[in-house]
């Protein structure tokens, strides 16, 4: 699961972007707190999913949920925050690890870029090692056994050396749904509410045929020019076919998350329903924001990125929390480091108040005026059922 939920915070509002980033932030901090400073580079948009499901279920103050105030960090302008912290958090920095490892195995196996250098893969191969050994150490300690993810990516090699021409698409994908659903459905457990395992693996499962179908997308130029393996060449499945299962999915995910029993499910429903199908519309081609897909670590001032141009901010600080003039200053020089001040939305280094960044007039004509209608919130009163349910966009459906 590597970033196909990008949600954007003019769609999500300023309560659930501050969540949101609480559980970012929690995913990032269980990763070093757990497994060593290096590990946070597998920080990921759907990872945090799994703490997000965990404490969307949990009665308060359980042991699946919590929430905790982290120090300063650069990507918040050097601000303290309340982040999520608990099983949900280790979970997700536990499936974050394994997946990554597989991810890094799939790119020395198609020899990309400097990883078709034998040291460099080498290199790569020892990484991935360690993280498949942290992985199943955090997943341990939570109850998690991530034999099962070990053996989907195993298993994914395999299917894809004997698919051909004529092969269902859903063969290629089946590794990835069964690693998703396992991972979704142990949040049920996390929480102590053991009769959302089974909606929940099914919301997993097709969350994961998604990701994978979106990548195939996404990808298949790109491989088509360097000769690399592409689930959608190889069988030979035209994109009318991949879109038909992605919406199949979509609304999949919709029926299964119906199903299961929420605390708050407000940040899932928007999610995993109507930001979930802005990314699929985004892979073929249909770009239903303009303001731009966000992922953790893409380079600063790009869109998305942190700081850059529609990158979710954190929450507000509080007023009169100012600094002084030598620790402002201190403060303002990392943040023209890393391009906020000038390409994104940032917190005044001194006073904290709100500013816009020189570039970061975004415009808002392609989708209205945002979440104040439900055009903006993914369409959610076109006749398709949702019905505003769990929405918060504000309006009256």
């Amino acid at each position: 699961m590597f970033g196909i939920v990008r949600p954007c915070r003019h769609r999500l509002g300023e309560s659930l972007t501050s969540q949101w980033m609480a559980h970012l932030c929690g995913l990032c901090l269980a990763l070093r707190k757990d497994h060593g400073q290096f590990a946070r580079i597998v920080t990921n948009y759907d990872g945090l999913l799994i703490s997000l499901l965990t404490e969307a279920q949990a009665e308060r103050g359980g042991a699946g949920a919590g929430r905790r105030t982290a120090g300063p960090c650069p990507l918040r302008g050097m601000r303290t925050a309340s982040v999520a912290h608990g099983e949900g958090a280790r979970l997700a920095a536990a499936v974050s690890l394994v997946l990554a490892s597989a991810k890094v195995r799939d790119h020395v196996a198609d020899r990309d870029g400097m990883l078709a250098r034998r040291p460099v893969a080498l290199a790569a191969r020892r990484i991935a090692t360690g993280w498949d050994a942290a992985g199943a150490r955090g997943g341990s300690a939570v109850g998690f056994d991530t034999a099962v993810l070990v053996d989907a990516v195993d298993r994914q090699g395999g299917i894809e050396a004997l698919a051909g021409p004529g092969t269902p698409l859903l063969t290629v994908t089946e590794p990835t749904e069964t690693a998703t659903a396992a991972a979704f459905a142990h949040t049920a457990h996390l929480a102590s509410r053991p009769y959302n395992a089974e909606p929940l693996a099914e919301a997993g499962r097709l969350f994961g045929r998604l990701a994978h179908l979106l990548d195939a997308v996404e990808d298949r130029e790109a491989d088509a020019a360097s000769g690399a393996w592409n689930p959608l060449t190889a069988t030979g499945t035209p994109l009318t076919e991949a879109r038909r299962l992605a919406d199949d999915a979509l609304h999949g995910v919709r029926l299964a998350l119906h199903e299961a029993e929420f605390t708050d499910g407000r940040l899932v429903h928007r999610l995993l329903v109507h930001e979930l199908a802005n990314s699929v519309d985004r892979a073929f081609g249909n770009v239903s924001c303009v303001h731009g897909s966000h992922h953790p670590y893409a380079p600063p001032g790009t869109p998305g990125a942190p700081g850059g141009p529609g990158a979710p901010m954190p929450p507000e600080p509080p007023r009169g929390n100012r600094r002084g003039l030598l620790a402002g200053c201190a403060v303002w020089v990392g943040l023209a480091c890393t391009c906020q001040m000038c390409c994104g939305t940032y917190h005044d280094p001194w006073s904290g108040e709100r500013k816009e960044g020189t570039c970061a007039n975004c415009d808002c004509s392609g989708c209205g005026d945002c979440c104040s209608c439900c055009e903006c919130c993914g369409n959610c009163c076109g006749g398709d059922g949702c019905g505003c349910d769990g929405c918060d966009c504000g309006c009256s459906c």
